[in-house]
């Protein structure tokens, strides 16, 4: 017999996501930002990202049944992002979920939200390896890390950022640029026009006494924006400045990511999140990959960015797995660590544990 068919929700920060999987395959998703009412305002207001989940939800998932094909009673199990993301965003998810499941009379799953970026590269690829090396780049987080069995096993992180993830680093210089928000798809577009050698940003944590596998991006951003003060009264050269920045960071992600594979004989790299959509991180990782004798995976753009078929994704090998639903006081995680893809918190009298 087949699976239950797993709703999978996504309501972390700005992107109200919601997908429909089973056995590994995804039937439908739909997907609602809220991005350009944010953009006036530099980046991701909490209030306004809470709101917009609460009218997109009920249509998102109206539109994933739609585009499956599926109907309200065809769901065999729901899966929802308890952690981490804004606060209020999660609660609009959570609740959504839970109404949804005991409606239906299914079981609900906790996911952490950044399981769930690797998790949306098996709806392209398939099962990941065990194991395999994992980077994830996005606007919050830079992590590489060792994964072998994503929902049975503890993630081993091997590196993590220090301050400024890749993704924020894009998106403060690219204000500083005069670019608009969100910077990373801003600078990748202006740094096709440029030159990747023309500015020498700094390569950080990459010296013989630094941490391999640690990130560090606050001081590129630094340097970036004091290269742009050096032409006060001139005409800014965005586009060599997008290009190398672009450079600096493509050259960091991807030289740590390699070492890693070789350092732990792994022969898979997984490169997800929303700065996996990047063009030169790609490129750079496929050149790199390809002369180490190690095999890429990267998920198709559409995937790459916050959706809710990557967290269905998630529920849908926990059902496999035969995973313990959550219980019915599961509550939200917003700095949850990554440790194991289920994350089901409960409130407690000291707040959430």
């Amino acid at each position: 017999m087949s699976s239950p068919i797993v709703l999978g929700i996504e309501s972390s920060c700005d992107e109200t996501g919601a997908g429909l999987v089973r056995d590994g395959v995804l039937l439908g998703h739909a997907l609602a930002s809220s991005m350009d009412e944010h953009a006036r305002f530099g980046g991701v207001v909490p209030e306004i990202a809470s709101r917009a989940h609460l009218h997109a939800l009920r249509p998102v998932i109206q539109q994933a049944l739609d585009a499956a094909g599926l109907r309200l009673s065809d769901i065999g199990a729901v899966a929802v992002t308890t952690g981490p993301g804004l606060s209020g965003a999660l609660q609009v998810g959570l609740a959504g979920a839970k109404g949804m499941a005991y409606a239906l009379g299914v079981p609900l799953y906790g996911v952490h939200h950044l399981a769930g970026h690797v998790a949306a590269d098996t709806l392209e690829h398939g099962p990941l390896p065990d194991p395999c090396m994992v980077l994830i780049v996005s606007g919050g987080h830079t992590s590489l890390l060792l994964v072998r069995d994503l929902v049975r096993d503890p993630i081993i992180h091997l590196g993590d950022t220090l301050d400024d993830a890749a993704g924020e680093c894009f998106d403060k210089v690219a204000r500083v640029f005069g670019l608009p928000y969100p910077g990373g798809p801003a600078i990748d577009r202006v740094a096709r026009e440029g030159d990747p050698r023309a500015v020498s940003f700094p390569r950080p944590l990459t010296g013989p006494r630094d941490d391999p596998y640690a990130f560090s991006f606050s001081g590129l951003k630094t340097a970036a924006a004091r290269w742009a003060e050096g032409h006060a009264g001139r005409e800014l050269p965005v586009a060599d400045g997008a290009a190398s920045l672009q450079e600096a960071v493509a050259d960091v992600l991807t030289r740590k990511a390699v070492a890693a594979c070789r350092e732990h004989g792994v022969s898979t790299l997984v490169v997800v999140g929303g700065v996996a959509a990047n063009s030169r991180v790609r490129s750079l990782a496929e050149e790199r990959c390809r002369a180490a004798g190690i095999t890429l995976r990267v998920p198709p753009l559409r995937l790459c960015t916050d959706n809710g078929a990557m967290i269905a994704a998630v529920g849908d090998l926990l059902v496999r797995a035969g995973a313990e639903p959550a219980p019915l006081d599961v509550s939200i995680d917003p700095s949850a660590p990554l440790e194991y893809a289920l994350l089901n918190p409960v409130t407690t009298l000291a707040g959430v544990s």
